[in-house]
């Protein structure tokens, strides 16, 4: 079996080809879109073509959803296999979701519910996994020293979301000279009014209270919804998609994303009050206190040591993640870390809380929870041996990947 591997450079892609491989697939790659990031959907399409009309492709695969690479395996008749690893992604979107051709494995329950009746034939839900064997290469051989280096009370390993926060950059630009008086610039871009600022300002701290449940997109009337979509001159409005984007990219990628950033701030700097709270990050650190802020790990040789030497591996998913679990979750316990988790409604689904993880559903909660596990390590080690095992046997790409060519050899048949 051929397949063309589509690469865009996700951190996923390398554990992915390596087990597609082990499992006696010829994969070749087609990695343009790692170098280049102003590719057009055009070129990638002609890129595509002359694959496929060169190479007998029993499918192309790629990590997220190319509109492009859907439609030209559609004109060829070959299945176009994706696997989502973000939340949102504005490209499921666009027409091309609806292709027949189309083989789509979505990792939040949550998205797939909403995307699903699209194309209930052709969308599947498939949770994301770790590499345990990459992990274990490295952890095992860990010395006292890299022990000494990368233990805390709690770590966090992961992006503040400052500089991805769009909504951000929406309200600053409203005091920004020139933006200040829409009326008597022409080419000012429209600014959120002080009502949508407060508006949102409230949502969010209702919604940070809550865990476990995302109600944001239920609760945007239409102004604040136009208001920030009409604010960004590099919104997200395809010309090719079935529906009205704007509610739920403003709930997710506007929103969403300053919640994460909100938390995360907020959550670091409440704990560091208390706890040694190390920070692993490339982001901007400025607004955070008592936190030992050590600038970025690489992720395939620092951050499982981080993983496996912490008391305490804190997670705080980011709220378009509706329901499911991070890649964070997965790489933290086959590292052989504890994880102390926000809740999600798919962790029931997969772990034992109390016995394979922790979660919190509060700030209070979490603190709690922090001092308990710190005072009671044969209780914190037994919980981080019992979640890397169910991960080990469960939970890895092989696993993943086998129930996904089982689903494509069925579809194949029907």
């Amino acid at each position: 079996m051929e397949i063309l591997f589509y690469r865009y450079n996700s951190i996923c892609e390398p554990d992915i080809l390596q087990v597609f491989s082990d499992f006696g697939i010829t994969v070749h790659t087609e990695e343009m879109e790692m170098t280049d990031k102003s590719i057009t959907p055009k070129q990638c399409a002609a890129k595509v073509t002359e694959w496929l009309t060169s190479h007998p492709l029993a499918f192309v695969f790629s990590v997220n959803f190319f509109p492009a690479i859907s439609y030209t395996c559609n004109h060829f008749k070959v299945p176009y296999v994706c696997w989502s690893v973000d939340s949102p992604v504005p490209e499921l979107f666009s027409n091309a979701l609806k292709n027949e051709w189309n083989r789509i494995f979505l990792f939040d329950r949550a998205q797939y519910q909403f995307f699903h009746p699209l194309n209930p034939e052709h969308i599947f839900y498939l949770p994301l996994a770790t590499n345990v064997r990459r992990w274990e290469n490295i952890v095992l051989n860990m010395v006292e020293d890299e022990f000494a280096k990368y233990d805390a009370d709690v770590s966090f390993v992961g992006s503040l979301y400052t500089e991805k926060c769009r909504y951000d950059t929406l309200i600053h630009a409203r005091s920004a000279p020139g933006n200040s008086h829409a009326a008597d610039s022409g080419d000012a871009r429209p600014i959120i009014s002080p009502y949508t600022q407060g508006f949102v300002d409230g949502l969010m701290e209702a919604q940070l209270k809550v865990y476990g449940y995302n109600f944001i997109s239920d609760n945007l009337n239409d102004r604040v919804i136009n208001e920030i979509a009409a604010a960004d001159p590099d919104f997200y409005e395809g010309s090719d998609t079935y529906t009205d984007t704007r509610r739920y990219l403003v709930s997710h990628q506007y929103i969403g994303m300053k919640l994460a950033a909100l938390e995360r701030e907020r959550t670091l700097n409440r704990l560091a009050r208390h706890f040694h709270v190390v920070l692993y990050t490339r982001s901007d650190t400025s607004a955070l206190k008592g936190v030992d802020c050590r600038g970025g790990a690489n992720t395939l040789t620092e951050m499982p040591k981080v993983f496996h030497a912490s008391k305490i591996n804190l997670n705080m998913t980011m709220r378009p993640i509706e329901t499911g679990l991070s890649l964070r979750v997965w790489d933290i316990l086959g590292c052989g870390g504890f994880l102390l988790t926000n809740f999600q409604a798919e962790i029931p689904e997969y772990f034992e809380i109390g016995k394979d993880l922790e979660t919190y559903e509060s700030m209070e909660e979490l603190e709690q929870k922090v001092q308990y596990y710190l005072t009671h390590e044969d209780e914190r080690i037994e919980i981080a041996i019992n979640g890397y095992e169910k991960t080990a046997k469960f939970h890895t790409y092989e696993q993943r990947l086998a129930e996904m060519i089982r689903i494509l050899s069925e579809q194949k048949k029907g």
